[in-house]
């Protein structure tokens, strides 16, 4: 106690201290807006699996196959515009006003041309996941959600640019205004596609792809308003020069996005392998896979809040040369996340039921299996939360620092040479569960990896 009382009474450590507490404030209060806007665009994704679900247990599985293979694509998409927000902050930092939009408009061209593949994919989805060996039944439920989806890749790849850009700026707020706006919209039009209200036919599935592709294109809509006519962001101008491409600067983005995509591909790769190993267990046991995969999804917006707003704070740092705040970034978002996912996480545990039953209609057969199967996988699953908002802050101090190619390497050996071999293994043993050991072991091991990668490299600039 002494000695502790010594330390804080070090005029040295007394600063350290303070600077730290400063950190971690100005993290907090960049990445608040950031992650309700995560989790109000999850809450969409819930809405509608929460209407699915009333439409069966069949339609929920076919809903998650679709899901699966539809995020797997997007995300691929959306991992090469992650660094407009590094590569903005970093403009921003350096004084250079003119060249600040410069990687949003770069960004919005990759953003219409990496959308025209993921839209193939959408409408040959029933045929992918035939090959994937799935039933026939869930192939063509699936193949109606994703023919609706598709026509919202576009609007939503855009809607990420801007909100990335926004983040760099330090104005990330409009985004969470609008998301949380778009949740009663995105139901209301669920409701009345989905079940065929005020005198529309039901489209089951296809309605509920339809309702959020219209949704999508009204968010991006909403998002370009505000950056193009609204201060600060109308000082950059955003939009001019559109039509002049940067060359060098669009390869830079394509380099350090490319490997962020393929590492978070492989880490959603294991994940919808995962679901695939469910799906041919039963009906009721990829239900509950998928609903837990949703609780995943929801406890990962806070910590994927501030690992863009750990991504933007590095990066401003480096942009100032301050060696020893890129360091002391990195562990504020990191201590911060880890805090808010273990919170989350014991609330999951403490609700898990009625978690299950939220998702799952009590009349319909099966219903009860897929409940108790839920709350169990939602217990395994608590120990993938807090790794989970490891890996995917410290991910995000390293996009600060332009580190994407290592990363890329320890995901493939965490998930693809761990993880998945666990699930496989264990799958045949514990079902389901096995399959979420699995997991955990993979996310366990890749936040290993990113914490210690980044704490060498800030290291590094610290001396």
């Amino acid at each position: 106690m002494k000695q502790l009382s010594a330390l804080r009474r070090n005029p040295r450590t007394r600063t350290v201290l303070s600077r730290f507490a400063v950190e971690l404030r100005a993290t907090a209060v960049l990445a608040w807006p950031m992650a309700l806007a995560q989790l109000a665009q999850v809450a969409m994704m819930a809405t509608d699996l929460a209407f699915v679900g009333r439409l069966g247990p069949r339609e929920l599985a076919a809903a998650a196959l679709a899901t699966t293979l539809y995020v797997i694509s997007f995300t691929f998409g959306a991992g090469l515009l992650t660094p407009i927000a590094p590569l903005t902050a970093q403009s921003l930092a350096g004084k250079g006003a003119a060249d600040v939009p410069r990687a949003l408009r770069m960004g919005l061209w990759l953003a219409l041309l990496f959308s025209l593949p993921i839209m193939a994919v959408c409408t040959a989805g029933e045929q992918v996941l035939l090959a994937l060996g799935q039933e026939h039944c869930a192939a063509r439920l699936s193949q109606q959600y994703l023919l609706g989806l598709a026509w919202g890749v576009t609007p939503a790849l855009w809607f990420q640019a801007i909100r990335h850009f926004m983040g760099a700026v330090g104005r990330p707020q409009p985004i969470f205004r609008i998301t949380l706006a778009a949740i009663p919209v995105n139901a209301a039009i669920v409701y009345l596609l989905g079940f065929g209200k005020l005198g529309l036919p039901p489209l089951d599935l296809l309605g509920v792809g339809i309702a959020t592709a219209l949704v999508n294109w009204g968010m991006f809509v909403a998002a370009l308003w505000p950056a193009i006519a609204c201060r600060p962001f109308r000082d950059y101008q955003v939009l001019a020069h559109l039509w002049h491409f940067d060359w060098p600067l669009l390869r830079a983005i394509i380099l350090i996005g490319a490997p962020i995509s393929v590492a978070v591909i492989m880490q959603y790769g294991v994940f919808a392998a995962a679901a695939l190993l469910v799906g041919r267990i039963s009906p009721s046991a990829l239900a509950a896979h998928q609903i837990t995969m949703q609780i995943a999804t929801i406890a990962y917006t806070v910590p994927f809040g501030i690992s863009m707003a750990a991504a933007v704070r590095v990066s401003h740092a480096v942009g100032h040369n301050d060696a020893s705040g890129i360091k002391r970034a990195g562990l504020a978002a990191i201590l911060l996340g880890v805090l808010a996912s273990a919170l989350v996480t014991v609330g999951v545990i403490a609700t898990r039921f009625r978690i299950a039953a939220f998702f799952l209609n009590k009349s319909l057969n099966d219903t009860d299996t897929a409940i108790g199967l839920t709350s169990s996988l939602l217990m395994v699953a608590s120990s993938f939360f807090v790794a989970d908002a490891a890996q995917v802050i410290a991910g995000g101090g390293l996009r600060g620092l332009k580190d994407t190619a290592k990363p890329l390497l320890f995901a493939i050996f965490a998930y693809w040479l761990i993880g998945f071999p666990v699930s496989f293994a264990l799958s045949w043993v514990f079902g389901a569960i096995g399959v979420w050991i699995g997991l955990s072991a993979g996310a366990i091991t890749y936040a290993g990896f990113l914490v210690t990668r980044f704490l060498l490299l800030a290291s590094r600039f610290t001396v």
